[in-house]
C-alpha cells in the first residue's frame, strides 16, 4: 500500500490512479479519501492522474496525537506534493479540505498548483464572532463535541442524516450509504475527529483565500444544513480574485453523492478549461 513519511514521522495513505494532469482529492470530516470513489473513477477514466490521500488520524494513515491544525495539514499536503513530485495539479476540497487548499497555496505557494476548487467548503470562516456575525453559534460546535464524546456511533447515525439531506420524507440517498459513511468515519480516532472538528469550525481562512491567484471554482448546494451556502461557498467566492461560483439546487453537504454526475462533468470542465 502506497505510504508517505513526514517531518513529524506520521504516515499517510495514498491512491495514486491514472495518468496526465494531476488532480488531488482532499476529503472532508469525519470521512477519508474513500467518499472519493465516484469522483476518483470517473477522473481517471478521463485521462487524468488522480492523488486521494487519508489526512493524519483518519483513514488508514497513522493516528498521532498531535498535528491536527491547518499549517500541519497544509504541510502534510505539501509532503504528498513533493513527494509525487506533482505540477500544474488542480487541487479539490471538500469540505474541511477546502481549508486545506486555501492554507497551502497560502503557505506554499502555487508553483505546483495550476487551478483549485472550494466544494461544499468550511472556507471563508464558520464560527460566529462579535466581528464576524454571518457565522455559526459557537455553542452549536460545543454541542458536537459534547454528542462525540458521549456516543460516536449515535452522533453520527444522526450526523450522516443531516449531511446528506435525509429525512422522513426525503431519501437521496440509501441507508446503506449512511452506513457506509459510518464506516467511513469509525476509522478515525476519536481524538482526530474531535480535534479537527476543532480546527475547521474555528479557523479563519478569509486571508488564505485572498492570497490565491489561480483559477478557483467554488461549488455549494443551497439545501447545505451542515456547512450553509451562506456563510461558506457564497463568501468564498467573493473573497478569492476571479473566483467562479456553481450553486447547486437542492443538494445537501454530501453533494459528491448525491449529485455526482452534476459535480463530475463540473470538474473535468474546470480542469480541462
Amino acid at each position: 500500500m502506497p505510504f508517505l513519511e513526514t517531518r513529524d514521522r506520521t504516515t499517510l495513505f495514498f491512491n495514486d490512479w491514472g495518468t496526465g494532469a494531476p488532480v488531488v482529492l482532499i476529503h472532508g470530516w469525519p470521512l477519508n479519501s474513500d467518499m472519493w470513489e465516484h469522483q476518483a473513477s470517473y477522473l481517471a477514466r478521463q485521462g487524468l492522474r488522480v492523488v486521494a490521500y487519508d489526512r493524519r488520524g483518519f483513514g488508514r494513515s497513522s493516528q498521532p496525537w498531535s498535528g491536527y491544525d491547518y499549517d500541519t495539514f497544509a504541510d502534510d499536503l505539501a509532503a504528498l506534493m513533493e513527494h509525487l513530485d506533482l505540477r500544474d495539479a488542480t487541487l479539490v476540497g471538500f469540505s474541511m479540505g477546502g481549508g486545506e487548499v486555501a492554507r497551502y497555496l497560502a503557505r506554499h505557494g502555487d508553483a505546483r498548483v495550476r487551478k483549485a476548487v472550494l466544494l461544499a467548503a468550511v472556507t471563508p470562516f464558520l464560527l460566529k464572532t462579535e466581528e464576524h456575525l454571518n457565522g455559526i453559534e459557537p455553542k452549536v460546535f460545543m454541542e458536537m463535541q459534547d454528542q462525540l464524546t458521549k456516543d460516536r456511533p449515535a452522533f453520527l447515525a444522526g450526523f450522516n442524516k443531516i449531511f446528506y439531506g435525509s429525512s422522513l420524507l426525503k431519501h437521496p440517498v440509501s441507508s446503506e450509504v449512511l452506513e457506509w459513511s459510518r464506516f467511513l468515519a469509525f476509522q478515525a480516532s476519536l481524538h482526530a475527529t474531535q480535534m479537527a472538528m476543532s480546527a475547521w469550525s474555528t479557523t479563519d481562512f478569509r486571508q488564505d483565500l485572498r492570497t490565491i491567484r489561480v483559477p478557483t471554482l467554488v461549488i455549494h448546494g443551497d439545501a447545505d444544513a451542515a456547512c450553509p451556502a451562506e456563510v461558506s461557498g457564497q463568501e468564498a467566492a467573493k473573497l478569492v480574485a476571479g473566483a467562479a461560483l456553481k450553486i447547486y439546487e437542492g443538494a445537501p453537504h454530501g453533494l459528491f453523492i448525491t449529485h455526482r454526475d452534476q459535480l463530475n462533468a463540473d470538474l473535468v470542465s474546470f480542469i480541462r478549461s
